[in-house]
């Protein structure tokens, strides 16, 4: 399925031309809807067999508005509405905004084409036309920049593949819908906990657990004005679950020197009884941490659930949403000084876990060094982590030592390492050390306006997920769609 995004192009010619090109049943769809710019397509549009279709997201009154309150909502209600669209037509036609005026149709233009993975066809005055090319070449990959009386004789573009915030958002709200999990939210008190709850039932993505006693969390939530309608509720202090759970614990412990009456204790613990809950199945999934210890939150994880058979190790990755692409950074949560084996391990489970969610991954080990240009010992140590993890996992497209420049960067990539089939494609970014990972995502978070959904982590036999403590609403909603997809694994 193919589309085209018009920005200036509204005429009989160019129209006429377009549709030539396309088969099928077509539709235009106005994110913002032009009442003149519909009957100008329909007249141009009623001298073809063409049967069209018209749709549209937001009205011109009110559209502007829209965006200054949350742009991210905004952009993501186009994207829903556009591949509903898309999904019941041959071919979409998207005609641009004209009358954003001061705040710049061009770039809000650019943007939607971005977000719509839609490639642009835009129509200029010859005067404007090689500054126009230039600012298009900037922000986009492909586009088609016609002069005025230019006839339209190139083959259609390919669709985008850019992953802006707002698409990658969709996506995962997307995949999580389409096999509903159950997850366990231990911190039922939360305010926070309580309101992404709400957020979550409402839109109808994750089964809910809460935990805890049903009356106080009802009458907490009525407090603050929240409907919880939906969610379960649990209470680890007299569940029907506790005996079972005792015992499971107990077994698991007894080697370790617990005693049933510890185990029966333990088993009232919020965090020991939603872990309990995935290890039985009961549940698919627990996010905690919004008023608890990464500590407290992994422990009974690792004594329960365990790691998976072919990995030794918990490690903690995160996404990281730029303007039009996707990055994993890890290990930015758990491991304070790996050693070669344990990177290699982490860039295998960060592949993984990238792969689980969309991307193609292609992983740099990184360093400060490129290649064979430095020395010493954090050097020497990635270059042993890259050679056991070409070793262990041959599948993966992996390149190490690397500076991040040189990842990221294709020119630098062919300055540098002209040789390399990840150097500057990158999207899979493994540190030397938690201090490297946790300080570069925290500062890519801050001055690259990137939104960080994390830490997610890595390695266990079931999702359990920590979050922090200064974690808002909007971290708590993505972990928990984050988990849910993890449990479609």
């Amino acid at each position: 399925m193919k589309s085209m995004f018009l920005l200036n192009c509204v005429d009989e010619k160019f129209l006429t031309q377009s549709l030539e090109k396309v088969q099928g049943k077509i539709a235009f769809y106005f994110p913002v809807f032009c009442e003149k710019n519909k009957e100008k397509i329909a007249l141009i549009c009623s001298k073809t067999n063409f049967k069209l279709d018209f749709f549209s997201s937001f009205e011109k009154n009110n559209y502007q508005s829209k965006i200054t309150q949350n742009s991210n909502d905004f952009f993501k209600k186009i994207i829903q509405d556009f591949e509903k669209i898309k999904n019941k037509n041959d071919f979409v036609i998207v005609v641009g905004v004209d009358d954003f005026g001061l705040m710049g149709d061009l770039s809000l233009n650019i943007a939607l084409a971005k977000e719509l993975n839609t490639p642009l066809y835009v129509k200029s005055q010859d005067e404007n036309h090689t500054m126009l090319n230039f600012l298009l070449s900037q922000k986009l990959s492909d586009f088609v920049l016609l002069k005025e009386n230019e006839d339209f004789t190139q083959d259609l573009l390919q669709e985008y593949t850019y992953k802006t915030q707002a698409r990658f958002s969709y996506e995962l709200f997307e995949k999580a819908k389409a096999d509903k999990k159950i997850v366990v939210l231990p911190e039922s008190f939360d305010e926070r906990v309580l309101k992404a709850s709400e957020f979550l039932i409402q839109n109808d993505i994750v089964d809910l657990i809460l935990l805890g006693d049903s009356n106080e969390i009802c009458a907490k939530a009525n407090s603050l004005n929240i409907n919880i309608d939906g969610v379960r509720i649990i209470n680890p202090k007299n569940s029907q679950y506790n005996e079972e759970f005792e015992e499971l614990l107990y077994e698991a412990r007894k080697s370790k020197g617990m005693s049933k009456e510890e185990a029966k204790k333990l088993v009232q613990d919020k965090t020991y009884f939603a872990t309990l809950l995935v290890h039985t199945q009961k549940a698919h999934a627990m996010v905690s941490g919004a008023s608890t210890t990464t500590a407290e939150t992994i422990r009974p994880a690792l004594q329960i659930i365990k790691t998976k058979s072919d990995v030794s190790l918990v490690s903690g990755m995160f996404f990281m949403s730029l303007e039009d692409k996707v990055l994993v950074f890890a290990d930015c949560a758990v491991m304070p000084n790996p050693t070669p084996e344990q990177l290699a391990e982490i860039a295998y489970v960060s592949a993984n876990s990238a792969k689980a969610f969309g991307l193609e991954p292609k992983v740099a080990l990184l360093s400060y060094s490129s290649g064979d240009s430095g020395s010493g010992a954090s050097v020497d140590a990635i270059k042993e982590a890259t050679k056991i993890a070409k070793e262990k996992y041959p599948q993966l497209e992996l390149e190490g030592p690397i500076q991040f420049d040189a990842a990221y960067d294709m020119l630098t990539a062919k300055s540098k390492m002209p040789n390399s089939k990840v150097a500057g494609k990158a999207n899979v970014y493994v540190f030397p050390d938690l201090n490297a990972a946790n300080i570069c995502y925290k500062a890519v978070q801050r001055t690259a306006n990137s939104l960080a959904i994390g830490p997610i982590l890595q390695g266990l036999k079931k999702p359990i997920n920590d979050l922090s403590r200064g974690c808002l609403v909007e971290d708590i909603v993505n972990t928990v769609i984050l988990s849910a997809i993890q449990a479609q694994e």
